[in-house]
């Protein structure tokens, strides 16, 4: 809805709350301006923050956030504990409210059920007992027809997205007997089940395990042709290596342009995090500063 919006005072708007708007005017929308080296050409933004002030029962977590999502970004997130890195997020997926600011969403993320942005949180908790397979968790991201009844097309998008994570073979499964890297993949297939433009991710190796790790990445690389990808992470290695721009956020939002970034731009943007570096992929080690 880059046409429809939420700021700290208003509503979150549904998508019923959009088809009763069809008739009223619609708002600008929000582009981008790239100059390269033969013409100049537009990018509509998929998310834009502007001037986002949120947090939890009255008390500020992140301040004046300006951030825009493009077609082809691939944002890393980084920053301290406590830092503000899953509220971003919240804000972002229309989870919470911001206190001020506004959040504008372009149509081209609005379905016909709901909008085209998948997530996957840090960690879900469920009950290993509950008797689900594999492919009922990755259809509970896809919408439902009539009756609360998925049709052919739900399971056919939701067999589409568990190939591209690697885990078809698993349909069946329990998912309560899945190894933590196997719950992961099935997880990601859920966010991608409704074909998303934006993929939005907290953190996704945490409690997992290191096939994940080395499995992930490169996937994410493939996905980014497609879609637009938010990550949050620690490990500045994985973020130099697949990211296309980094955000460092601790309180406010500083966006760095590049994947590569040194101490002494962490230090700028008072961005203190521990770096975590493993294996034999490039990175820098910084120390950790005040």
């Amino acid at each position: 809805m880059m046409t429809d919006s939420f700021m700290g005072d208003g509503p979150v708007l549904s998508a019923k709350d959009t088809e009763n708007k069809q008739s009223q005017p619609r708002a600008p929308r929000s582009y981008i301006l790239y100059i390269c080296r033969y013409k100049a050409f537009l990018v509509e933004t998929l998310i834009s923050l502007q001037h986002v002030t949120a947090g939890y029962e009255g008390k500020a977590v992140i301040k004046e956030v300006n951030l825009d999502v493009l077609p082809d970004d691939f944002i890393g997130v980084i920053g301290p504990n406590g830092g503000g890195k899953t509220t971003l997020l919240k804000v972002m997926l229309g989870l919470i409210r911001p206190f001020k600011g506004k959040v504008t969403y372009s149509p081209a993320l609005q379905g016909e059920k709901q909008f085209k942005i998948g997530y996957l949180p840090q960690w879900i908790q469920h009950d290993s007992r509950y008797p689900a397979s594999v492919m009922d968790v990755v259809l509970t991201g896809v919408p439902t027809q009539s009756f609360g009844l998925y049709g052919k097309m739900a399971r056919m998008a939701a067999m589409e997205a568990l190939e591209k994570t690697g885990v078809a073979d698993l349909t069946r499964k329990p998912f309560g007997e899945l190894s933590g890297g196997q719950r992961q993949k099935v997880l990601l297939a859920r966010a991608l089940a409704t074909r998303p433009l934006v993929l939005i991710l907290d953190e996704p190796d945490t409690f997992t395990d290191q096939q994940f790790e080395r499995d992930l990445y490169p996937m994410l690389r493939e996905f980014n042709k497609n879609m637009a990808i938010v990550m949050v992470s620690h490990d500045l290695g994985i973020i130099a290596s697949y990211v296309k721009t980094i955000a460092c956020v601790n309180g406010g939002l500083h966006h760095h342009p590049s994947n590569m970034i040194d101490e002494k731009v962490l230090a700028s943007y008072e961005c203190p995090i521990d770096i975590i570096t493993h294996g034999d992929l490039p990175h820098r080690v910084l120390n950790r500063h005040d």
